[in-house]
């Protein structure tokens, strides 16, 4: 036997070892995946709540996985407790009666009404100012829209000087805690308390929660709001108060420098 034959018969003998060495490999393989699928089989048939548990983890996998793969829509349930907004019918009788009036009158739904007007009153109680005042400063200053803002930097529902009391804020995480409704009216109500301290009166307090209180004319925003807190107080009374057009008042100036800025709630822009 010539040298090139023993080569191309051993060449031979180790392609056919190892073509029998893959096919008992793949055979091993195969009979070891068909055991493992038939063990989680098993296991999954006898213990029901693990295959719930794999597929809710699946299930959140896919949704993830759809989200991030530009689904227009990523459901969020708990999207619902961020929401500022509760159910008139569960209301006092007369916040009810108020927050439909206000809904009626400004155009806006009734359900986060009501979660302003029944903060309003809760807030207005604790700080003792009429809840009915707070709620007519709000209708005047924002036709309750949470992300109005002025010419001059007054913001949110109650139309503060985000700036001016940025310190009032520290407690709701920072000053952008203004275009949060419930935040913006309690920071509201804060400084309009301290108006109405330190001009011994509610018109006094509103001028200078306006920032015209060393100004002979305040563009009739005392008026304005002293005039919605009537009708409110008639409605909450159960009195039937026609319902008519916000009226709309020019953004007042700065007030004079003698004026300590500290005070001034906000410069009126509706």
């Amino acid at each position: 036997m010539t040298a090139t034959e023993k080569l191309t018969r051993t060449l031979r003998a180790i392609a056919s070892n190892v073509v029998q060495g893959v096919f008992e490999i793949t055979h091993n393989g195969f009979a070891l995946l068909g055991l493992a699928v038939m063990f989680v089989v098993i296991t999954l048939t006898a213990r029901p709540e693990i295959r719930q548990a794999g597929e809710s983890q699946l299930i959140s996998w896919l949704s993830a996985r759809q989200g991030v793969e530009g689904s227009p829509m990523v459901e969020d349930a708990a999207a619902v407790d961020r929401t500022t907004a509760t159910n008139p019918s569960k209301l006092p009788k007369q916040q009810a009666a108020v927050a439909f009036w206000l809904s009626k009158k400004y155009n806006i739904a009734p359900e986060p009404l009501s979660a302003l007007v029944a903060e309003a009153f809760d807030a207005g109680t604790r700080a003792k100012v009429d809840p009915t005042l707070i709620l007519s400063v709000m209708a005047i200053e924002s036709g309750f829209n949470p992300f109005a803002q002025s010419t001059v930097g007054a913001q949110g529902l109650m139309q503060v000087m985000t700036k001016v009391h940025s310190d009032k804020y520290q407690g709701f995480g920072g000053q952008l805690a203004a275009f949060d409704p419930v935040s913006n009216l309690r920071v509201g109500v804060k400084v309009l308390q301290e108006c109405i301290s330190r001009a011994g009166s509610v018109e006094g307090g509103l001028k200078l929660y306006v920032g015209a209180a060393n100004m002979e004319d305040d563009g009739g925003y005392t008026a304005k709001v002293l005039a919605e807190h009537n009708r409110l107080q008639m409605v909450s009374v159960g009195k039937s108060v026609p319902t008519t057009t916000p009226q709309v008042i020019p953004v007042a100036q700065p007030a004079k420098p003698s004026m300590a800025p500290e005070k001034v709630a906000s410069l009126f822009a509706s």
